[in-house]
């Protein structure tokens, strides 16, 4: 069973979240709260595996929350349920541990498969939040990792190589969420989406070469 906080600051999407995912026999709701230091406070209990979080809350925002659930709970994984897809936002929340972006005009069908894929381990993210990740230059491919970070390189290089997350994580004293956040950020840059073909661009545009794996 998968085990579900939503937090939200409107009650009728609370409402209308727990709804829809109550429905799904393999989930079931756990909670709903309507700030970030609710959510903080619920998670520490360790009953949620998945926290939908808004971004945009009175008080402490979504950003601030996820930052706070990750350090405090850090079995739960936190999927974004937002209405921006903004470059910054989404950016700030990956960066914060978010393991997942999503928007609130996903179908609902869409948004019980991106729980799933959340809890199996992988970066659910919406296709317009992974669009507005991609470089801005006539949304041009990077040639050589240019527009990746010297983190980014590293990961990839170790994706390329290999190596699982957990590996990863340990090689660089990351956490295995900090490692899928910027997992998901390099498919986004690279336009790819999966490890397997991240490693391929990796290989064949000598992300390799001088590096120290």
């Amino acid at each position: 069973m998968i085990r579900i906080l939503i937090v939200d600051d409107h009650p009728l999407i609370r409402q209308g979240l727990a709804g829809v995912l109550a429905s799904v026999p393999d989930i079931e709701v756990v909670g709903a709260v309507a700030d970030g230091a609710l959510a903080a406070d619920a998670a520490a209990d360790g009953q949620a595996d998945i926290v939908l979080m808004d971004l945009s809350m009175p008080g402490m925002d979504g950003v601030e929350a996820t930052g706070e659930v990750v350090t405090r709970c850090p079995d739960a994984r936190v999927v974004v349920l937002t209405s921006f897809a903004e470059q910054a936002r989404v950016l700030a929340a990956l960066e914060a541990g978010a393991v997942g972006y999503l928007l609130k005009d996903s179908e609902p069908d869409d948004l019980v498969h991106a729980v799933r894929e959340a809890v199996a381990g992988h970066a659910p993210i919406s296709p317009r939040a992974a669009l507005a990740l991609l470089p801005q230059r006539g949304r041009d491919r990077p040639r050589r990792g240019e527009e990746l970070s010297p983190r980014e390189r590293e990961v990839l290089a170790l994706v390329a190589v290999g190596l699982p997350n957990k590996s990863i994580a340990r090689r660089l004293q990351l956490s295995e969420k900090t490692v899928k956040a910027h997992l998901t950020r390099i498919f986004a840059t690279l336009g790819v989406y999966d490890r397997t073909s991240a490693a391929l661009w990796a290989q064949r545009n000598g992300l390799l070469d001088g590096e120290d794996v």
